[in-house]
């Protein structure tokens, strides 16, 4: 099935690309063809890790906006596009000005939105927001990821909201947290999440073999969360 991956949430720092790079790990792991979308100008944080299979695109431009819709009808892949912060307003406006969804409806090409917050109140209040406007329409997983926080009592009475209807379009899933210093090393590292799984070569950088097990455990787990979203959502379309 051919899908578009958003990975969004308009609060900056919590955690968006990590989210967009387990999802690259997953696809390449599952032999799943995809191709990655940096919207984030400023950090180009997925082309980093995952160069071979990103390439940049311009939110602010439907020129360069419209490769997501072009991408998602070349072949049975995956289309992921890892969005800033406070740049849901140039997707608002391409999505309405060109009814993507429609179109998206039409050409039968699923749409997954995984929204990601962090524990704070601004978080909620920008998913009650978001959700307030694309409930109903868009498939929405709302990704609470404990490597930003521990009490998501707010969020959770926001996502719970409507999430019992027969045919709802919103799941909720919980990103467990890595350990913070083995995060700074992968990242400090430029590593994929599987080099930093699997480098063990001692003439080449790498974690150690606690950080790497560490690492492995945390994979294991994000992707068995990204198997359950993706299968509740996208079954519930087909």
């Amino acid at each position: 099935m051919n899908v578009i991956h958003f990975v969004g949430g308009e609060k900056g720092g919590v955690g968006k690309s990590v989210v967009s790079r387990l999802l690259s790990q997953y696809f390449l792991d599952q032999s799943l063809p995809y191709v990655g979308l940096d919207a984030d100008q400023s950090h180009t944080t997925l082309t980093r890790y995952y160069q071979d299979f990103t390439r940049p695109i311009n939110l602010d431009s439907f020129e360069s906006t419209d490769a997501i819709m072009e991408l998602a009808l070349e072949g049975d892949q995956q289309v992921l596009v890892d969005l800033p912060a406070q740049s849901e307003r140039f997707l608002d406006r391409w999505i309405d000005e060109n009814d993507v969804l429609g179109l998206c409806d039409e050409m039968q090409v699923a749409v997954v939105y995984w929204y990601v917050v962090d524990d704070g109140r601004d978080s909620a209040q920008l998913l009650e927001a978001f959700l307030k406007k694309y409930d109903g329409t868009l498939n929405t997983v709302v990704v609470k990821n404990l490597g930003r926080g521990s009490d998501f009592s707010e969020v959770d009475a926001i996502a719970a909201t409507g999430e019992e209807r027969d045919g709802s379009k919103r799941r909720q899933v919980t990103l467990p947290a890595l350990h913070a210093e083995t995060m700074r090393k992968i990242d400090k590292l430029n590593f994929s999440f599987w080099a930093a799984a699997n480098n063990s070569q001692s003439n080449m950088p790498h974690l150690g073999i606690m950080e790497r097990q560490r690492a492995r455990v945390w994979m294991k787990k994000a992707s068995s969360m990204i198997d359950s979203a993706l299968t509740q959502t996208l079954s519930s379309q087909s």
